[in-house]
């Protein structure tokens, strides 16, 4: 599972007009909202095991934490899932992901997740925020950053937890030097062949070297 920690940027206005508009087009085309709620949309042909939902303000026992819906999550635990049928289910079959902000412990975290669930749904729904070709400023951008963990559980009780940190706003200032990587790694690895690929299954351990290198982004085994 993926777990915001922390989380410090700027929503752009294109982001916002296109996760309006996909609601719209959810609105008016039923076929569409089955596809948008699947978690295996982007793998054809496998369907794996129940997903939690990850649509409403949970505790998470592991980390003695309140969460809440993380607005990415639906994008991102796609891809996820994509990634582990371009690796040939290395992660295997019976794979579970989901993502979620940390709120904290007791009253306190648990009244943070529903305050936060209620201003992105509003945020989401409304018609206010940016317009497209707004977003974040330079200053913005270079003062964002966020602080992400990932933990990985196994059946017989083991863990691992891996913190990932970067040194930018997350939606422009550290993606556009993610994409710029990857384009170098695909330009440095003529083994990878043509396909609609995730990063993580076209470059691997590859990647992760030049993110920490490059683009500000740092990888850590916590336990």
């Amino acid at each position: 599972k993926g777990r915001v920690r922390v989380m410090k940027g700027t929503l752009s206005g294109g982001t916002a007009a296109s996760m309006k508009a996909m609601f719209s087009a959810a609105a008016n085309d039923h076929s569409l909202v089955a596809l948008l709620r699947s978690p295996f949309a982007l793998t054809p042909g496998f369907e794996g095991p129940r997903q939690p939902p990850g649509n409403k303000p949970l505790y998470d026992e592991d980390l003695a934490s309140w969460t809440t819906p993380f607005v990415m999550a639906n994008i991102n635990t796609r891809n996820v899932h994509r990634s582990n049928m371009l690796l040939g289910f290395s992660y295997g079959r019976d794979f579970v992901y989901d993502e979620m902000m940390l709120t904290g412990p007791g009253e306190k975290g648990e009244e943070k997740a529903r305050r936060i669930l209620a201003a992105n749904t509003s945020e989401k729904m409304g018609s206010g925020g940016p317009k497209p070709g707004e977003g974040p400023s330079k200053e913005e951008r270079e003062s964002g950053h966020y602080d992400l963990l990932f933990v990985g559980l196994a059946p017989d009780g083991r863990q691992v937890r891996v913190a990932v940190r970067g040194d930018r706003d997350p939606g422009y200032g550290s993606t556009s030097k993610m994409i710029a990587e990857c384009a170098i790694g695909l330009r440095e690895a003529p083994d990878v062949k043509g396909g609609i690929w995730t990063p993580g299954a076209a470059l691997g351990q590859r990647l992760i070297k030049r993110l920490v290198d490059h683009a500000g982004l740092t990888f850590d085994v916590e336990n």
